[in-house]
């Protein structure tokens, strides 16, 4: 799965009506369990991690295959981070050189999962760990469920595969024997400002928009369905969801 699909104002439109709903809350989950010492975090995105591990104090290295996410998230983060593009498969660092690796809602995209598992294997110094999230299944996010359902409801004949793949490592069993760690779910309410915030992420902070582009697809028109669907089922200002992922600690 490529991500070049994040580019141009899809990073700040991610980061500003998503990230505070969706990956905030499971930023401190997966900190809570992450060692301290010299951090590398792979699939680091707008960096809504990243800033968790600044904030107290650890050396970290943020890395994502998409430069655009990354330029984003340097716009919010201060403390001892060093950004850099680099692919997970492909780790451009040395044997047993960080105390920790922190990978959240990552994996799912990376085409050879134990090929990019058996690299942050390779950097980690003896006795780290390596910490990760991935989400639940779709049914235990139905925000994400009702973009999915209604954006395949829109293009029957070729529908957005991509917003499948976010949700393609929801089986604990399969987790667990992939990574061989210990596998958590834990479930969190995300509460967005509005309907219509969560509705702008979901649309224009994806790269499912690029997809209504191309198609000639009224993007404005879809984005206001989104918002009517999502504020009739969990509510308006603020929005509700149930979200679950599953924290991993290798």
């Amino acid at each position: 799965m490529s991500m070049t699909g994040f580019v141009g104002s899809i990073p700040e439109l991610y980061d500003r009506h998503m990230g505070p709903v969706l990956f905030e809350p499971y930023a401190h989950e997966l900190v809570k369990r992450l060692p301290r010492g010299r951090i590398l975090e792979v699939a680091a995105g707008t960096g809504r991690v990243t800033r968790r591990i600044a904030e107290r104090g650890d050396e970290v290295v943020a890395t994502d295959l998409n430069g655009p996410m990354l330029d984003e998230a340097r716009k919010h983060t201060t403390g001892n981070v060093t950004w850099q593009v680099a692919d997970a498969q492909a780790l451009p660092f040395p044997d047993a050189s960080f105390d920790a690796v922190a990978c959240a809602f990552g994996l799912m995209f990376v085409p050879d999962k134990p090929l990019a598992l058996r690299e942050m294997r390779r950097v980690l110094r003896p006795g780290g760990k390596i910490v990760l999230s991935v989400w639940d299944s779709h049914a235990k996010n139905p925000a994400s469920q009702t973009l999915h359902t209604l954006a395949c409801e829109l293009m029957p004949d070729n529908a957005p595969t991509f917003m499948a793949i976010p949700f393609s490592l929801h089986d604990a069993a399969a987790l667990q024997a992939l990574t061989g760690g210990q596998v958590e779910t834990v479930a969190i309410l995300g509460v967005a400002e509005s309907a219509a915030s969560m509705a702008t992420g979901f649309v224009r902070g994806n790269p499912l928009y690029n997809q209504l582009v191309e198609r000639g697809i009224d993007a404005a028109a879809f984005q206001a369905r989104v918002e009517a669907t999502l504020a009739e089922r969990f509510g308006d200002r603020p929005c509700r969801t149930p979200m679950s992922a599953h924290l991993v600690v290798a």
